[in-house]
């Protein structure tokens, strides 16, 4: 069987996802044929990556509109591509904007689409469900929450559970994960986690940054470390670091074992944090976008929360730090209160848990495998 799948990711958390799909995939099924918008993950996982998804790395609506020339060209050479090779099927991974488009293109070519990962529409623009009725053949959800929604707009779906469920497995101690990675064990590590579009860090990192440098005045023998996130390259770090007053690492070794070496971070909010819930280490949130998207998302927003683990638990469980109170004050507070309260790691285990029992099912990535073969078996 000569079977053609394209898979269409914007950025690193849906690379990642990806990824462990489609690996999972090629294990059930090895003759398919993968190709499509991906990163390194979904290299690694055996996907034929035409176009890299640093090339739709944005985030904000203004910001979205800087580049709008770029993204078009970007998605008109990716509707070619369907016109030319006409796969039998298109699976879509989060990225709404780019996505919800490029499956009404589908549709008018008869290609089937699945969407994984789905938009976040118990959020903000619930009408884009309308969209997703007429132009989606199945979504593929991670939370459990998000079936009804769908079922309601007759929409077919599945929860096929967080991959996270099954992916973030903690292995190492603090100490051990500090000396597997070359930190000194008994000195303090704090962990700045900017994001991973470029957008992000040259907003937040160096705010986080500064706060360190407070921080640093204070234990003076604290470590500060910055993950190299999929889709950055250290030339995009350079110049925010060479600002620094203080050493400052940036590592590339394996994420979770950087996480779980950290005595405190401070994250941009996305996937990531999941991930750092996950692994139980103290955290919190910021996140800061141009003051037009702010102003036009504070109207469209219908939650109250912007952090993942408190959406999915419904509870205000990891501090969230948005916008204007996103300052290098604050972050310094908010750092200093995870290194020295005492029950800081009894709460990152209580907040670990909650957020595990609240993602779904195990076995995320090959159940939406499962999923997918099916509807190529259909």
């Amino acid at each position: 069987m000569n079977t053609n799948i394209m898979v269409v990711v914007g950025e690193a958390s849906g690379d990642a996802h990806a990824a462990r799909v489609v690996t999972a995939l090629k294990q059930r099924a090895p003759e398919l044929n993968i190709s499509g918008i991906g990163g390194d993950n979904l290299r690694a996982a055996g996907m034929n990556v035409t176009i890299d998804f640093s090339e739709l790395a944005v985030m904000g609506l203004v910001e979205v509109l800087k580049k709008y020339r770029h993204l078009k060209g970007v998605f008109n050479q990716m509707v070619a591509l369907l016109k030319n090779q006409q796969p039998d099927l298109l699976i879509l991974v989060d990225y709404p904007g780019f996505n919800l488009k490029l499956a009404k293109e589908a549709k008018k070519l008869g290609i089937p689409v699945a969407y994984y990962i789905s938009p976040k529409v118990w959020a903000w623009r619930k009408g884009r469900v309308k969209t997703i009725q007429r132009v989606v053949n199945k979504m593929l959800v991670l939370f459990p929450f998000e079936v009804p929604i769908y079922e309601q707009a007759g929409v077919p779906v599945n929860c096929v559970g967080h991959p996270l469920v099954d992916a973030v497995k903690r292995t190492l101690t603090t100490r051990q994960a500090k000396e597997k990675i070359g930190l000194e064990h008994d000195k303090r590590v704090i962990g700045l986690f900017p994001g991973s579009r470029r957008s992000e860090v040259e907003v937040l990192l160096p705010l986080m940054i500064q706060a360190a440098e407070r921080v640093q005045q204070h234990y003076p023998d604290s470590q500060i470390v910055v993950p190299l996130a999929p889709g950055l390259s250290r030339d995009t770090l350079a110049p925010i670091l060479a600002s620094s007053r203080v050493p400052i690492q940036v590592i590339e070794s394996d994420f979770y074992e950087l996480t779980s070496a950290c005595d405190a971070v401070v994250a941009c909010s996305g996937t990531v944090t999941l991930e750092i819930a996950l692994l139980g280490v103290p955290h919190f949130i910021c996140y800061r976008v141009s003051p037009a998207t702010y102003k036009i998302m504070r109207r469209l927003v219908r939650i109250p929360y912007v952090g993942l683990c408190n959406i999915v638990t419904g509870k205000a469980l990891v501090t969230e730090i948005l916008q204007d109170d996103v300052t290098v004050q604050r972050l310094e507070e908010e750092l200093l209160d995870r290194l020295t309260r005492p029950d800081q790691q009894v709460v990152a285990e209580e907040i670990r848990q909650q957020v595990l029992s609240a993602l779904g099912p195990s076995g995320g990535a090959d159940n939406a495998a499962q999923q997918i073969i099916a509807m190529l078996q259909a």
